[in-house]
């Protein structure tokens, strides 16, 4: 029997409110239950600090636990994945690396997920940077002389970094490409091997972490001649951005993203985002953060969603140019 136009724009409607009403319902009950926080990454790193930061207040903000499960391998691969895998209920959130997700499509023959389609981006809670930073026997006092410097002597001059297909590999190869370099990659098992490495001398120039850069640079064991992100790090107020430099196609941030598996309720990623943001901006929690060398970063969830678009092909085409491999 076919309705009349009038009783089915009136069901139509009212089916509409219903599932509107129903989602509201579900958002305000959540979460009912513990909520996993997927790190891709093994403990103690500084995506896991972050998460565990933020996972501690989320539980006091939302009254339920926030636990953090480890799945590290594949270069983040193999824990990305499981987030895939989980119910779009908001019960699985994934916390990630911004370059490893956004690289790794590009770096290895096969990843077990999209990263435009299989989540939804809800935060980037945090944002940090590589500094470039060298030996002092390296005559070079800033970041332009070292450029003179190595395009002088081609071929001469290595950097370290903490592994094939790490963010300070993908900045330094960045860095070498955009300005015609000839440096040659050193890469070691862990950012701090390649801090090691700089600091002896061994491995003269270096793309690390602020937090493991900034003490070498405190106690004079290391140089640091620019920052890769838009901003300056506020323990080293002295040393410029590649932009302010003028190498603006070095600029590099990494940000951590909360993302959850595609089609969680839009309700309850408004509410996640906000009580990420809220819990980046905690007094405490900003200190914590800036003291590992992040900064709060409280993007929207389609900020987030255009971050990841742009960085795709950004990193598809530093992998190509530099024909990375993982190892």
């Amino acid at each position: 029997m076919k309705l009349p136009r009038r009783t089915f724009l009136q069901l139509s409607v009212a089916a509409a409110a219903l599932s509107v009403s129903s989602s509201r319902v579900w958002a305000e009950a959540y979460p009912a239950r513990p909520v996993r926080v997927i790190v891709p990454f093994a403990p103690g790193g500084q995506v896991d600090v972050v998460a565990r930061l933020i996972a501690q207040r989320l539980s006091e903000q939302l009254g339920q636990q926030f636990y953090v499960e480890n799945a590290s391998g594949g270069g983040s691969t193999i824990g990305t994945g499981r987030a895939t895998q989980a119910a779009p209920d908001g019960y699985t959130i994934l916390v990630t690396d911004g370059i490893a997700f956004t690289a790794n499509p590009s770096l290895y023959r096969k990843v077990p997920y999209d990263a435009t389609r299989d989540f939804d981006p809800v935060a980037a809670p945090a944002t940090t940077m590589q500094v470039l930073a060298v030996n002092p026997s390296i005559a070079a006092r800033s970041i332009q002389e070292l450029v003179a410097l190595i395009k002088a002597n081609p071929g001469k001059y290595s950097y370290a970094s903490a592994g094939v297909g790490t963010g300070a590999h993908l900045t330094g190869e960045l860095f070498r490409i955009s300005l015609g370099l000839d440096l040659v990659h050193v890469p070691y098992n862990s950012g701090g091997q390649a801090i090691a490495a700089a600091v002896g001398g061994h491995t003269p120039i270096s793309f690390g972490s602020p937090a493991a850069t900034i003490p070498q640079v405190n106690d004079g064991k290391l140089r640091a001649l620019a920052v890769g992100g838009k901003k300056r790090v506020r323990e080293l107020p002295d040393i410029p951005t590649m932009s302010e430099v003028g190498f603006a196609d070095v600029e590099c941030d990494t940000s951590i993203l909360a993302l959850v598996p595609a089609g969680v309720p839009r309700d309850i990623i408004a509410l996640l985002h906000d009580e990420i943001a809220h819990a980046a901006e905690l007094p405490d929690v900003e200190a914590r953060l800036v003291g590992l060398g992040f900064e709060p970063f409280t993007a929207t969830s389609e900020e987030v969603a255009a971050l990841i678009k742009r960085e795709l092909p950004k990193w598809a085409g530093v992998i190509r140019a530099a024909g990375i491999k993982p190892n």
